[in-house]
């Protein structure tokens, strides 16, 4: 099965807030040359388009197709009482204890890493009992990094230091033996 990740594209928010669940729009000033982007980097044929329910992915997967799928496994991370916050507005202690261990700290009120993880993983498990041969998932940056990390068995860990631009297209080839999954540049 081929895999085109998606990301969402610029969202309208203030650069430095904090938003994973909250539901912000696409900014559109950007969207138009960030669609044409990513259209051309998809291919003619996909066989389903899902999307996480948020606007910026959903609105996103609904001008790439008139049929979506909506999956809230799909959602960004929660980052509950941070949400909406500046991050350098964010009291030091918490923000520190959980950079220094984002894979297992909990944001006060929200989730960890490994949650994202775990609900990109049931996607994906869920994913390949399907007969697909091409499918497009619209989602956040978050969860492209879990998922990339689980189709090439990488450490969560490490999973940040993958770069996912706004409007980001990454292609995997994803099989129910995972030896043969792959990562296309």
């Amino acid at each position: 099965m081929q895999l085109y990740l998606v990301r969402h594209t610029t969202p309208a928010i203030a650069k430095g807030m904090c938003y994973g669940q909250t539901d912000v729009p696409i900014d559109p000033v950007f969207f138009d040359q960030e669609y044409e982007l990513i259209r051309t980097r998809l291919p003619n044929q996909i066989d389903v388009f899902y999307s996480s329910p948020l606007r910026r992915c959903l609105d996103l997967a609904q001008a790439l197709s008139p049929v979506v799928l909506q999956d809230k496994l799909l959602m960004e991370m929660n980052f509950g009482d941070w949400e909406m916050q500046r991050w350098d507005n964010i009291p030091a202690e918490p923000l520190n204890k959980w950079m220094n261990d984002f894979v297992q700290e909990t944001t006060p009120g929200g989730e960890n890493y490994i949650a994202l993880n775990l609900r990109s993983t049931q996607f994906i498990d869920r994913l390949l009992q399907l007969d697909y041969q091409r499918v497009c998932i619209v989602t956040h940056a978050g969860n492209i990094r879990s998922l990339i990390s689980r189709v090439l068995a990488l450490p969560l860990e490490n999973s940040f230091r993958i770069d996912i631009q706004y409007g980001a297209v990454i292609q995997l080839s994803v099989y129910k033996d995972s030896r043969l999954n792959k990562l296309h540049f």
